[in-house]
């Protein structure tokens, strides 16, 4: 019956449901070879069962028979039944439903399942089960078809022929190993296509393909916030890692250590970057791939999130011929993306701009862009040495992660040049007394800054859905505000965000200039909360306060405003 062929024969049957011994069965096969009478009566006769028992099992192996023409494939399985069948019960007990018979379940299994199992699964279903024997890859493909309805779509997809175009710029035959065979398989290629495709689609910036005990995850991070996806069935995870793998260039028989490689790929005539990172976990291999997809993103300070204000002064300290102006910020929060179209704002043939980065994630034209390669010493601080013997005016410097690096920085934004770069920290305040603690001398951070800002990205309302609603108390009470206090926004959910409420991401920003004042307390060393009081009497705005007027306007939510400055 092709996937459902039965494995067991009787003697088998009888021994797994300890009615018989195996020397029994073993005996009674030696009679039957010579009498050719059959192996049921010689067992009976011999006394090891009862004729009752005997007929029982009969039955059921005789229901098992006749199931051979009931389903031969696991997609012509109903699928309806995944709602009646919990996949929880069906991977606990190793049996899935088939389809319905007159009021009975029909369930398959490998094993012979005994009363209190039988009887859990009435409970559990409130119907009558029949059960026949199959093997255990049938089982395990029933499972995957009927719990992963996304493979359905997929497959859907495949036969219309309605999936975009994905053309690999640049891929590497390797041998494959018994898993990975299946690597070059039109099935496992499209389905890769159809991933990055579809995340494409969707706008999201990472892909996620996640190995567990049970499951294999895809999920896509969309506006900041991981989202799943679908479920690959198990059997393909080896297959699908290594088709990564492959098109990435990266080592498919090195599943011990992380490995990091890059994809270029076409889809509708736009080339698309993806940096690829694999992580040994328990269970396999995990995937990231960050999708750099230039079109989609917006290097224009006006488009960013400043506010008229804070875009007037930030863009006074970069057009000011020397001096640092320093980005602040947990990963993700768009520094990249601000430091760049600073750039692209500065960027003419009367400059000569130098960037050092860990990775260079896009390319422009008339910038000079290098990466980092720790293994052969060139670090941020070495490349940042060499930057001043090229007679450079701007420089960006990707992150300051230690005093060397720090202490070159400053002192080339004291030299003439226009430095940008990056730091962790919570606010523009604390920026300052992170470098002093750092080592750099007071005096230094104090005459070289010309400006900090602190940012986080907010998801925006989506323009499709958005309504009118009343925060709960709560949320109003921890953000300082009245209870009725203003209007606010929400997105309902719809088609467009794809029901999420949220489409687009726009910054926050806290601008502090380097006021004279600032600058003083800065060399008497004063704490930070001290420079944070004195910024605000200067009139900069907080994170929070920017958040709530975006709020106001409708252009996110308290909800996200919170989640971002807490």
């Amino acid at each position: 019956m092709g996937a459902v062929r039965l494995k067991l024969r009787l003697g088998e049957l009888l021994v797994k449901r300890g009615l018989v011994s195996l020397e029994q069965i073993e005996e009674a096969l030696k009679i039957q070879a010579t009498t050719g009478k059959r192996l049921g009566d010689i067992l009976v006769e011999r006394g090891y069962i009862t004729r009752e028992a005997l007929e029982g099992v009969l039955e059921e192996y005789k229901a098992s028979a006749e199931a051979n023409g009931a389903v031969s494939k696991a997609d012509e399985v109903d699928h309806t039944l995944a709602k009646l069948f919990p996949e929880k019960l069906a991977r606990m007990f190793k049996v899935v439903p088939l389809k319905m018979e007159n009021g009975t379940l029909l369930v398959a299994s490998p094993d012979v399942l005994d009363i209190s199992t039988l009887d859990y699964i009435r409970f559990a279903t409130g119907h009558n089960v029949k059960v026949i024997l199959t093997t255990e890859a049938f089982v395990e493909s029933v499972i995957d078809r009927l719990y992963s309805p996304q493979l359905d779509i997929l497959k859907d997809v495949f036969e219309e022929a309605e999936m975009e175009s994905v053309e690999v710029l640049s891929e590497e035959e390797q041998e494959l190993t018994f898993g990975e065979d299946l690597a070059h398989e039109a099935p496992v290629i499209r389905l890769v296509n159809y991933i990055i495709a579809d995340a494409l689609s969707k706008r999201a910036s990472d892909i996620h393909m996640e190995p567990y005990e049970k499951r294999f995850r895809v999920r896509f991070r969309i506006d900041g916030v991981l989202y799943d996806q679908m479920d690959v069935p198990l059997r393909l995870k080896e297959a699908v890692v290594a088709r990564v793998k492959i098109m990435s260039s990266l080592d498919i028989m090195e599943r011990r250590i992380p490995q990091d490689g890059r994809i270029k790929v076409r889809i509708k005539g736009k080339e698309v970057d993806l940096r690829v990172s694999t992580v040994p976990t328990v269970f396999g291999e995990k995937v990231v791939m960050r999708l750099l997809e230039r079109s989609g993103l917006v290097f224009d300070l006006t488009q960013l999130g400043f506010e008229e204000e804070q875009l007037k002064v930030f863009v006074e300290a970069t057009e000011k011929p020397y001096g640092m102006v320093l980005i602040t910020g947990p990963t993700g929060s768009g520094k990249t993306t601000t430091l760049y179209s600073a750039l692209i704002r500065l960027n003419s043939p009367e400059v000569n701009i130098m960037t050092v980065e860990d990775p260079v994630e896009y390319n422009f034209e008339g910038i000079n862009q290098v990466q980092i390669k720790e293994d052969i010493g060139l670090t941020f601080a070495s490349a940042l040495r060499a930057f001043l013997r090229q007679d450079p005016d701007i420089i960006l410097v990707g992150e300051i992660r230690d005093m060397e690096t720090a202490d070159i920085a400053i002192k080339a934004a004291l030299t003439g040049h226009l430095v940008f770069s990056t730091l962790h920290t919570n606010d523009a305040p604390s920026t300052v007394t992170r470098l002093v603690d750092m080592g750099v001398e007071p005096f230094l951070v104090a005459s070289s800054l010309n400006m900090v800002v602190a940012q986080r990205l907010v998801r925006k309302i989506c323009a499709n859905c958005r309504k009118e609603y009343h925060p709960p108390p709560s949320l109003l009470e921890r953000l300082g505000l009245e209870r009725e206090e203003g209007t606010f926004y929400k997105g309902e959910g719809c088609q467009a965000c794809n029901g999420t409420g949220y489409k687009g991401r726009i910054a926050l920003y806290e601008v502090m200039p380097m006021s004279k004042r600032i600058m003083t307390m800065v060399v008497e060393r004063v704490t930070a909360d001290h420079v944070r009081q004195v910024a605000l009497e200067e009139g900069m705005a907080t994170l929070r306060e920017v958040g709530i007027r975006k709020a106001r306007e409708g252009v996110t939510t308290l909800e996200e405003v919170m989640r971002v400055t807490t």
